[in-house]
């Protein structure tokens, strides 16, 4: 069958969009391992389903590299946001998206009638531990010690949809990623495994990130990994509440602002190129 495609990212953070607005994408476990393919197809860090929704404006489908489903994503709903915009399928600059983690509200930045910047609220960040989900006798993990790969790093641990572990580190490049990521997703204490942020605190409103996704290895942003990263430098006192923290990230930069009511994200969404692929 031919399956219709538009390639977006956010940051850097591509992925393969395939909208059910007039066709049927079927099995997109697997589609997304062998669209994902960089070498072979198309290439992307896995494929994004925007399908009608009885709840909301759109709903959104997440699949990894590895064709595992995913939450959230927050350089995904950006793109969402406007692809609906720009394709005219949706004409107001507040909409709501659904997602596994819950419906996310958007406010969309439209300049020259195409969506810009996109800032997401993206809910309250998840501390309790057997929400995120970690294993661990308390009401939340901030700065505790653990082993992996014989070295002790001190870990942050936030849900915005999906279960992040922060670890705050001197330089995030020095990092052995390919390695030390895959070490983290596979501890025994996150039984639906984790995405891992190394951050940097460049000052008090600025962090800069290397991130780890489960299922897609090392990105080139992750909305929500710079959502969690926020929200672990305020509560290791780092950075304030109420304020705009720049997140560096190797594909540009996202801005986060934590407050007691939500998670607020802004960040950037761009068209690449749209075609046709046989599956």
């Amino acid at each position: 069958m031919i399956l219709k495609f538009t390639k977006m990212h956010g940051c850097a953070n591509d992925y393969i969009y395939l909208s059910c607005f007039g066709q049927e994408v079927p099995h997109p476990e697997k589609l997304s391992i062998v669209l994902s393919d960089r070498h072979r197809s198309i290439g992307g860090d896995g494929i994004v389903l925007i399908c009608p929704s009885a709840v909301a404006d759109a709903k959104m489908r997440m699949f990894n590299i590895d064709g595992s489903e995913g939450k959230m994503c927050g350089n995904a709903i950006r793109c969402v946001g406007k692809f609906l915009y720009d394709k005219g399928i949706i004409q107001k600059t507040e909409i709501n998206i659904e997602t596994l983690s819950g419906i996310k509200l958007l406010k969309l930045h439209v300049m020259n009638k195409k969506v810009d910047l996109v800032t997401v609220d993206m809910g309250k960040a998840e501390l309790l531990p057997e929400r995120i989900p970690v294993v661990y006798n308390g009401n939340r993990i901030v700065n505790e010690p653990v082993i992996v790969n014989g070295e002790i790093y001190h870990i942050t641990c936030v849900s915005m949809g999906n279960p992040h572990c922060v670890v705050f580190c001197n330089n995030p490049d020095e990092i052995q990623l390919e390695t030390i990521g895959r070490q983290f997703e596979q501890l025994s204490i996150f039984p639906d495994r984790v995405n891992t942020e190394f951050i940097s605190v460049i000052d008090s409103t600025t962090l800069k990130m290397r991130v780890w996704e489960r299922g897609s290895g090392e990105t080139l942003a992750c909305g929500t990994g710079a959502c969690a990263a926020v929200v672990a430098a305020v509560l290791n006192g780092y950075c304030s509440k109420d304020t705009d923290i720049t997140v560096r990230l190797k594909g540009g930069d996202l801005t986060i602002k934590y407050t007691d009511e939500a998670v607020y994200m802004t960040g950037n969404a761009h068209i690449a190129f749209e075609g046709e692929v046989t599956v």
